[in-house]
């Protein structure tokens, strides 16, 4: 049976949905709405995470979303990430999942490096690289778009292929690059993204 790393999920035990305001729950519920459909009738959930540059806020969302489903039992869900342009996935984005309890290994050194996300020994790791949303990589047809960043949601108006589309924004931890609440603020970013992926998939009904 595949379980969580254990510093993983000591994490995830943590996190309370108590810190969600009642307005951000209120605006997860179309997500949740939309993933409980599919669910229903036994199709495949495919959530295709968009910011700008698909190097920050996108990634940790996918990989919340993803370990989040596999935390509460969700089968079928496969989650996706991407941008209106392409950059390289940040590394401090690595090193903050690092210390939340992943297995994070770069498996390629370039502008753009990929990397390998494991929050179980024995299920597949979520692969980590900057891409354009609609790259080969990702899903072309039957999946929500989750817009996490206004400059994409305002930007890119229409998602070719999407089924649904959702605004669930968060603030960019880049504005504290180079200064000393880095480290603090990506962690702050990714728990706030993780403690409402937790809320979203809790609220599914297998």
């Amino acid at each position: 049976m595949s379980i969580l790393f254990t510093d993983l999920e000591n994490q995830i035990i943590g996190f309370s949905e108590n810190t969600i305001s009642s307005e951000r729950k209120e605006m997860l519920q179309p997500l949740i709405d939309y993933i409980q459909s599919k669910i229903d009738v036994n199709q495949d959930v495919k959530l295709n995470f968009i910011c700008t540059h698909n190097s920050r806020r996108s990634h940790l969302s996918q990989i919340w979303a993803q370990t989040m489903a596999f935390y509460f039992g969700i089968k079928n869900v496969q989650c996706f990430s991407g941008g209106t342009e392409a950059t390289a996935m940040f590394p401090k984005v690595a090193e903050t999942l690092t210390n939340q309890g992943f297995s994070v290994a770069e498996l390629s050194a370039d502008a753009n490096p990929v990397y390998s996300i494991k929050f179980s020994d024995n299920e597949h790791p979520v692969i980590g690289f900057s891409k354009v949303f609609d790259a080969e990589f990702n899903p072309k047809s039957g999946f929500a778009a989750i817009m996490t960043c206004s400059q994409a949601d305002e930007g890119c108006p229409f998602i070719a292929g999407a089924e649904k589309r959702f605004p669930i924004r968060y603030d960019d931890p880049k504005v504290y690059d180079n200064t000393d609440l880095q480290t603090e603020k990506y962690s702050e970013r990714s728990i706030e993204i993780a403690t409402e992926m937790k809320y979203v998939f809790s609220q599914i009904k297998k």
